[in-house]
């Protein structure tokens, strides 16, 4: 685990650089951990799928699969990738400053 200062605000990571408190998650922490991953700026679809993996999160616990998110979110599984190239459930879920969702590599 590391700390970072993520716009202001000291933050906890695990090893993946994922939230380990999604508490300590805000929407300008969610704007500097995409610049991180290359997405830039941040669109309204972006956030639709952030939005919608925090959701997920605080009802199941956990955030939602790519095919669910596909399935569930309003946002077809080919323009997750786009908005989330290097996989879109895994880095939704980071830039959502919630835990990586199970199944993901």
């Amino acid at each position: 685990m590391s700390v970072d200062t993520i716009a202001g605000a000291t933050i906890d990571l695990n090893e993946e650089g994922f939230l380990t408190d999604s508490t300590q998650w805000n929407e300008e922490v969610a704007v500097e951990l995409a610049r991180r991953e290359g997405i830039a700026p941040l669109t309204d679809r972006h956030w639709q799928v952030i939005h919608f993996m925090r959701k997920e999160f605080a009802e199941k616990g956990t955030g939602p699969t790519v095919r669910l998110l596909g399935k569930t979110s309003g946002v077809p599984v080919k323009e997750l990738y786009e908005l989330f190239p290097k996989g879109p459930a895994k880095l939704a879920a980071k830039i959502a400053g919630i835990p990586k969702p199970r199944g993901c590599i």
